[in-house]
């Protein structure tokens, strides 16, 4: 029953109370933006004042902020790493915070290969879990009846480490579903899932996706919204599907689950789901066991209204496929956060995803934007410092680039995030994701600049020298037509022998030896997630990459700027390259990771 008679709020009629309460705390923190924010970086400097990282900057005990900006300078994580080290190595004086850093949480983004380590404090599970909770109210203004059935979510856990100091260091999402925030939550008709807790927290990658689509197909009925976190997770459980089809029937027609399934939480409460259903399994069969996925999505999970994805940024190449088997149901984008600090909601979460943009809440921490332009990105110089400008006066149409402070001791951080202000919502601006800056190839949660690769290219060029062979040129892109996604890097070769051309084997060998200098979030999607493929290299005729300069030139590009594209995407380019392979190798094992290998010795 709608209470807007009760609470009312501009966004809209409000579904139920506690929605109207959470609607009216959006109101309130937009409209407020910039006095939020003054109290947001006065309660940091405060609480912080006898760190030893800002005692630094001999702010003194100011919280205002023009000290604060004239006094802590803006950095990346190479300059605060030392100080994150001793914390990882057992520093227990207050270096970044007057809280306790309760454990770090792992960046996609990387430094050196490696996972960034953020340090977090036990209350940001508090500021987070608030913008978990004004997340259906909002959709609820678009999507009715959401709360007469229930969230098919594909949700995971990944593997953790500890560091010397024996600080426990995960990804965000991982140490949320660990928290008593999310297995002891409260009952929320609109928050209901599929899967039971145990399966989410199985630490076993198939185990974990085999039990949570085998509660979403006992379930098909029920399911209004299916999701993951990323649009490349929600395809990954599609491809499980046409793998599995006939052993989750069996299971359902039995009444047996499966033996693979040895996590006995998992097998105790999925005993009391699964009963024999021969009726569910006949249909099961009927509709995977033949060619046509078209629509899959819909033809199982009829009652379907969107699929609750991460679809903006690089994640925007796996709409086409979504599209496929959704049969085109809406891709709304709900929040925009990372590992160093949550940000905001998209208050028109059914917008098409070219359109999505965000309204970052004051609350969650002090925000500030570095002017970005595309042209000439602004690099920051010892100098001549910056002039960063605040959350409420940034400009309609202008790019910047995110700085954050937060509760946990990060100060004027450059989160990497090019933003494009495209609007407001009261006094809050609303910004449209455009990139992660300097990331070349993505597939699912990796991000490989071109540093890396390069790096990767080096390796592997060092097996081609006992065949007097040299690389020519090279170019990338992320191949997400298959699942999983993966790497294909073109190579055009100089064979100076051609009776010792690299064989078979070798090119193999170079696929993985470019694997194995990819950062270690790339070797754990591919090793323990399964969440992208072997890296392949196809190898192009020689005068390819002339061709490439000549079709550059012929749009218009200078002969005297022109430089190779490290990644392409371009559709053109793409069939002048694929028209001129003459071989493709893959990797042929999976390069090294393992969940021992501590982030910080």
């Amino acid at each position: 029953m709608a209470v807007d008679s009760v609470l009312s709020s501009p966004l809209g009629p409000p579904a139920c109370e506690k929605d109207a309460k959470a609607l009216q705390f959006i109101e309130e923190m937009t409209r407020n933006c910039d006095s939020v924010q003054e109290k947001v970086l006065g309660e940091i400097l405060s609480r912080n004042a006898n760190t030893e990282y800002l005692q630094n900057f001999k702010l003194f005990g100011a919280t205002d902020r023009e000290s604060f900006k004239s006094k802590v300078p803006v950095v990346t994580y190479e300059d605060i790493q030392p100080y994150i080290q001793r914390v990882a190595n057992g520093d227990k004086s207050p270096i970044f915070s007057s809280h306790p850093i309760s454990e770090f949480l792992t960046s996609s983004g990387t430094s050196a290969g490696e996972r960034k380590l953020m340090p977090t404090i036990h209350e940001e599970l508090d500021r987070r879990q608030k913008l978990y909770s004004l997340l259906m109210p909002v959709m609820n203004l678009y999507v009715k009846d959401l709360d007469k059935g229930k969230g098919l979510y594909f949700l995971f856990i990944k593997a953790e480490t500890k560091t010397p100091s024996g600080l426990v260091a995960r990804p965000v999402l991982t140490s949320y579903y660990k928290s008593e925030h999310f297995k002891k939550r409260p009952f929320d008709p609109y928050m209901v899932y599929t899967s039971p807790n145990e399966t989410i927290l199985c630490p076993d990658s198939f185990q974990s996706m085999y039990s949570q689509m085998l509660c979403g197909l006992l379930m098909r009925d029920e399911v209004l919204r299916m999701g993951a976190v990323f649009a490349s997770g929600l395809l990954r459980a599609i491809r499980f599907l046409q793998l599995n089809w006939k052993q989750l029937s069996d299971d359902i027609r039995t009444g047996v689950l499966n033996p693979k399934i040895t996590d006995p939480a998992v097998r105790q409460c999925i005993s009391e789901i699964l009963k024999p259903n021969p009726e569910l399994a006949d249909f099961i069969v009927r509709e995977c066991q033949g060619e046509n996925w078209a629509r899959i999505i819909p033809r199982i999970w009829p009652n379907t209204k969107y699929l609750d994805v991460i679809v903006t940024g690089a994640m925007a190449q796996y709409i086409p496929t979504l599209d496929y088997y959704s049969g085109g149901l809406p891709l709304p984008c709900t929040m925009y956060a990372s590992s160093e600090c949550y940000f905001g909601l998209n208050l028109k979460p059914m917008s098409k995803p070219s359109e999505v943009s965000y309204t970052i809440m004051p609350n969650m921490g002090y925000f500030e934007f570095l002017p970005h332009n595309p042209a000439n990105p602004c690099e920051l110089s010892k100098d001549k410092p910056p002039k960063l400008v605040d959350l409420a006066d940034v400009e309609l149409g202008k790019e910047y680039e995110l700085v954050i402070s937060t509760y946990s001791g990060l100060c004027r951080y450059r989160v990497g995030d090019i933003l494009l202000v495209t609007g407001f919502h009261n006094a809050a601006p609303q910004f449209k994701f455009i990139r992660r800056k300097n990331v070349l190839l993505s597939i699912d949660s990796d991000k490989t600049d071109e540093a890396e690769l390069q790096r990767g290219i080096d390796n592997a060029c060092a097996l081609l020298r006992e065949f007097d062979t040299n690389l020519v040129e090279y170019t990338s892109y992320a191949d997400t037509k298959v699942i999983p996604g993966h790497y294909v890097i073109y190579w055009e070769l100089l064979v100076k022998d051609p009776t010792r051309t690299p064989t078979d084997e070798v090119l193999n060998k170079c696929c993985l030896a470019i694997e194995e200098e990819l950062n270690s979030v790339y070797r754990q999607c591919r090793v323990a997630d399964n969440s992208i493929g072997p890296l392949e290299i196809r190898v192009v005729r020689n005068g390819t990459f002339e061709e490439l300069m000549d079709y550059a030139i012929s749009r218009g590009a200078s002969i005297n700027q022109y430089k190779v594209p490290r990644c392409v995407s371009f559709p053109p380019i793409m069939e002048l390259l694929d028209s001129r392979v003459v071989s493709t190798h893959f990797s042929p094992s999976a390069p090294f990771w393992t969940p021992e290998r501590r982030d910080i010795q």
